[in-house]
């Protein structure tokens, strides 16, 4: 089969593409034919060596793909071969042959196509048990998405819709404006302008009647933290989800205290390793809304196998605006 490999760590124009050998599942494994292998900002920190999880080279990077089942090794159950489905793993996607974990895979809906299901797995989770489990999202609170047009900020507005909340959300690029706003946002905030410190807050603030937003979801890091920060309410939540801004901020933990405001992180793997029910129950959530018509993701920007590259470099610099996938040539 055909796989990329990260031989040594560097921009995606240095993943090899490689002929290996066929992948044969052990036991409590699943081998899956890969129809489409989800594209996320941090396969970009993976290939650059920059991530906090980075397996020994050569290997195969890619965290998320949605295929059909070749078969099962010995004491997997409630899987077969031919079944349609989504898998989430911690590398290996970027291939034409996948191995998962029972625990980590997802029967697909029946209308839910290869590469749109990419789009509702990761980005999704991770958005779900940021809302759901770290800010303790209410229905009727608002919430402000930081890097709104990105995945995470796409899933994030539609989910943060679902629980019944009212979205705010962040772009830096005029042509993303009309994006957020067909998939939910109620507002849109500009954080294009010099001074995000007071620009920011101020857009908030006319937005909520004075009040500030009661979560913040931040993908973004950067200068964006310090600056939703100040544009949380009373008792308001922020969540630090990644840094694609590119610098790690900090906080005075005086100023948490003085505006009762808290910060929390989220590792989204965490739950995977450690929680592994509450995950499957959170995307039987998410299929069903999707079912439902609650959720309504835009259409996944589909990449043929060898343009995984030129795609992992348009992620990096966002130039991507919700999903994208690489996309084999299989039935869907």
């Amino acid at each position: 089969m055909r796989a990329y490999q990260v031989v040594e760590f560097g921009p995606p124009s240095a993943l090899r593409l490689a002929e290996v050998a066929d992948l044969v599942p052990a036991a409590d494994q699943i081998l899956v034919d890969v129809a489409a292998a989800g594209i996320n900002y941090p396969d970009v920190l993976v290939v650059s060596g920059h991530y906090q999880i980075l397996p020994q080279r050569p290997f195969v990077p890619g965290k998320e793909i949605a295929g059909v089942v070749r078969a099962v090794g010995a004491g997997v159950r409630g899987f077969a071969p031919g079944d349609r489905v989504l898998s989430q793993l911690e590398h290996g996607a970027f291939a034409e042959q996948a191995l998962v974990r029972p625990e980590d895979t997802f029967r697909l809906p029946d209308r839910l196509g290869f590469a749109d299901a990419t789009a509702m797995g990761l980005v999704y989770q991770t958005a779900y048990f940021a809302l759901r489990d770290r800010a303790s999202l209410q229905s009727g609170e608002t919430v402000l998405v930081g890097g709104a047009a990105g995945g995470v900020g796409v899933a994030a507005i539609q989910l943060a819709k679902a629980f019944g909340a009212r979205v705010l959300a962040a772009v830096r690029k005029p042509d993303q404006v009309d994006f957020v706003r067909a998939c939910g946002a109620d507002v849109v905030i500009n954080v294009s302008g010099r001074d995000l410190r007071e620009e920011l807050r101020a857009q908030v603030l006319a937005a909520t009647e004075g009040c500030g937003v009661d979560v913040v979801l931040d993908p973004v890091g950067a200068e964006f933290f310090g600056a939703a920060l100040r544009a949380l309410a009373w008792r308001g939540r922020l969540v630090v989800i990644g840094f694609v801004g590119g610098e790690i901020p900090s906080v005075k933990a005086n100023y948490l205290l003085v505006k009762n405001i808290s910060v929390s992180g989220l590792q989204w793997s965490d739950y995977r390793e450690r929680m592994p029910q509450r995950v499957t129950d959170a995307q039987a959530e998410i299929f069903g809304l999707w079912e439902s018509g609650a959720l309504r993701p835009p259409a996944t920007r589909a990449f043929a196998f060898d343009q995984l590259p030129a795609a992992l470099e348009l992620i990096g610099r966002g130039g991507i605006q919700g999903k994208a996938a690489v996309v084999f040539d299989r039935r869907s």
